[in-house]
C-alpha cells in the first residue's frame, strides 16, 4: 500500500532519484530537525537548570532557522511539483505530497529572520512564566508578552488571512477553520451551557464534595497513575512521564513520546485526570503509521482532533461509570484512609462535580467550553486591535466574572495560569472545544460498531477501543482535515449535538 522508508544512503541533492522516494527523505530530515526541537522543549520544562534559558533559546532559534531553510529550499519545491505529476502515487503519498506542499507554502512567506526571532523569543518568554507566574510578577512577564503577541501579529500579517489576522493563526492549528464560523459555534455552545449549568448547580446542590479536605500521597498516586496509564494502552517502553509545572505531550516519534503531569497531595484528581489526558495525546502520537514516519502520514491532522483523543480518554473513559466500576476498588485499597468511606456513587458525583472556578486544566465538563469562550473573545481582540497585552489581566478578571461568575485571586490563577501565550500559541485555544465535541461524536459512534464496548471498560479492557481509534483516527495521520476525518469516522461533521446530549445524560443520571 506504501512507499517503505528510504535508504539512508540516498542522495536528495538533485530531483533525478524517484520524486517520492527523494521527497520523503527530505520530509525525514525536516522531521528530524523539528523532533530535536521538540526534545529541547521537553527538556526545558522538565530537566533544564535554571540557569539554561538564554543558551536554550540560541539553540531553538538556530535549529528553527536550519528547518525554516529545509522547507524553502528550491529541491523541496522541485520534489514537489515533480511528485505531482507521478500518476502511480497512493492516496496516502499523495497526502504526504500535499501536505509537505502546505507547510512549505506557509513557510516561504514567514522570513527566515522572524522564524528565528519568534523561537528564541517564545523560548525566553516561556522560562520568564514559569519563574514569575508562582511570583505572581506581572512586570516581568507582561512586557515578554506583549513582545510575544506582536511577533505573532506579524506572522499572522505574513501569512495571509481571509477576514481577520486571527484566521491565519488559528489555520496552523485547525486547518480551514476561520474565526467567524468558531465564533459563532462558541456563541452557541455558551448559549446552550449557561442555562444546563444554573440547572445541574440547583440539582448538585451541596453533594459532590465527598474528597475535599483528603489526603493522597504523591507516591501512591505516581504508582496508580502509572499502571492506568499501561493499561489503556500507552506503550511504557516508547514513552516516559514525568513532571513539569503545566502538563504536556512532546511526540518526538512513535517510539519516544513524553508526557508530563503535576501533583497535588490534597487533589487526587488534577495528576489523575491530567494522566489519563494527557495518555490519550500520547496514544495517538504512538498510533500513526510506522512506514510513514517523518512525512505528514504520521502527524496529528489537527490540535482539534488531537484533543479529541485526549478527552475521550479522560472524560468519556475516565469520569464514566463503567471505568470506575473496574478501578475504585483498587484506587480505595491505594488510599484506605481517605477512601474507604466514600462508596463509587459518592465518588462519581465528586469526580463530575459542577463548580465554576479559576483553573481551566481543572474545570468540570460543563463549565471548561466557558473558559474556551473567554481565552477566544481575549485573542480575537488582540488581533482585532481592540485590546492590548498591558490590558489583559483586567479585561480577563471581568470575562471571568460575566462568563463563570468567579473572580480571580492573583494572575497566577488569572491570566497567567496557562503557558500557552508565553510561548506564542494564539489560536491555539478554540481546538479544546472542538477537542470536547470531536470526544462525545467519536465515543458514541464507537459505540454504535461495538456494542460491547461498555462492559469492556467496566472489565478494565481497553484494546477495542484503542483499535477502534487507531483505524479510524491514528492511522489516517493527515490523509484528512479534521471535518472529513469526522465525517468518515462517525458519518457526520464536527457538532455540538453528541457532546450537549452526552452532559444532558450524565448529570441527568447523577442527579435525576
Amino acid at each position: 500500500m506504501s512507499q517503505s522508508p528510504a535508504s539512508p544512503t540516498l542522495s536528495v541533492g538533485s530531483v533525478a532519484a524517484k520524486p517520492y522516494v527523494a521527497l520523503t527523505a527530505m520530509s525525514r530530515d525536516i522531521y528530524a530537525l523539528r523532533s530535536a526541537v521538540g526534545l529541547l522543549s521537553w527538556d526545558q520544562e522538565t530537566m533544564m537548570p535554571p540557569a539554561g534559558g538564554e543558551g536554550r533559546a540560541r539553540s531553538m532559534a538556530a535549529l528553527s532557522r536550519v528547518i525554516h531553510q529545509r522547507y524553502c529550499d528550491a529541491r523541496l519545491r522541485d520534489l514537489l511539483d515533480a511528485c505531482d505529476a507521478e500518476p502511480e502515487l497512493s492516496a496516502e503519498q499523495k497526502s504526504v505530497a500535499r501536505e509537505l506542499r502546505r507547510d512549505r507554502d506557509k513557510a516561504v512567506k514567514i522570513p527566515e529572520s522572524l522564524a528565528a526571532e519568534i523561537a528564541e523569543t517564545t523560548s525566553l518568554s516561556q522560562r520568564v512564566w514559569a519563574e514569575a507566574r508562582p511570583k505572581n510578577d506581572t512586570k516581568a512577564f507582561n512586557p515578554w508578552l506583549a513582545k510575544v503577541i506582536s511577533l505573532r501579529r506579524q506572522e499572522a500579517e505574513c501569512l495571509g488571512y481571509a477576514e481577520t489576522p486571527y484566521d491565519a493563526l488559528l489555520d496552523n492549528y485547525e486547518p480551514g477553520a476561520r474565526t467567524g464560523s468558531m465564533r459563532k459555534l462558541l456563541r452557541d455552545l455558551k448559549a446552550e451551557l449557561v442555562p444546563m449549568l444554573g440547572r445541574i448547580l440547583e440539582a448538585q446542590g451541596k453533594s459532590g464534595a465527598s474528597l475535599d479536605g483528603k489526603a493522597f500521597l504523591v507516591p501512591a498516586q505516581k504508582a496508580f497513575n502509572a499502571r492506568i496509564l499501561v493499561e489503556m494502552g500507552f506503550n511504557m517502553a516508547a514513552g516516559r512521564l514525568d513532571e513539569s509545572a503545566h502538563p504536556f505531550t512532546e511526540g518526538l516519534y512513535a517510539g519516544d513520546v513524553r508526557l508530563t503531569t503535576r501533583y497535588s497531595e490534597t487533589d487526587l484528581m488534577s495528576a489523575l485526570f491530567s494522566t489519563l489526558h494527557e495518555g490519550g495525546h500520547g496514544i495517538y502520537e504512538q498510533g500513526f503509521l510506522p512506514e510513514f514516519a517523518g512525512t505528514p502520514m504520521a502527524e496529528a491532522v489537527s490540535l482539534g482532533i488531537h484533543e479529541s483523543q485526549s478527552r475521550l480518554w479522560e472524560n468519556q473513559v475516565g469520569r464514566s461509570k463503567d471505568f470506575w466500576s473496574f478501578y475504585y476498588p483498587d484506587l480505595q485499597r491505594t488510599f484506605p484512609s481517605s477512601l474507604a468511606a466514600v462508596n463509587l456513587d459518592a465518588f462519581l458525583k465528586s469526580v463530575n462535580r459542577v463548580r465554576p472556578s479559576l483553573i481551566r486544566v481543572e474545570a468540570d465538563e460543563v463549565t471548561y467550553n466557558l473558559h474556551i469562550v473567554l481565552r477566544f473573545e481575549l485573542e480575537t481582540a488582540l488581533f482585532a486591535g481592540e485590546l492590548e497585552a498591558a490590558g489583559l489581566e483586567s479585561a480577563w478578571n471581568d470575562g471571568m466574572r460575566s462568563n463563570l461568575g468567579v473572580t480571580p485571586d492573583a494572575p497566577a490563577r488569572g491570566y497567567m495560569q496557562d503557558v500557552h501565550w508565553s510561548c506564542g500559541l494564539l489560536g491555539y485555544f478554540p481546538t479544546y472545544t472542538l477537542g470536547n465535541l470531536r470526544a462525545a461524536q467519536l465515543f458514541d459512534a464507537a459505540h454504535r460498531d461495538m456494542p460491547g464496548l461498555s462492559a469492556d471498560i467496566r472489565a478494565g479492557k481497553f484494546a477495542s477501543l484503542k483499535d477502534w481509534l487507531g483505524r479510524k483516527v491514528h492511522r489516517q495521520g493527515r490523509c484528512l482535515d479534521g471535518d472529513a476525518l469526522m465525517l468518515a469516522a462517525t458519518g457526520s461533521k464536527t457538532s455540538a449535538g453528541p457532546f450537549l446530549a452526552y452532559l444532558k445524560g450524565k448529570y441527568a443520571q447523577l442527579y435525576g
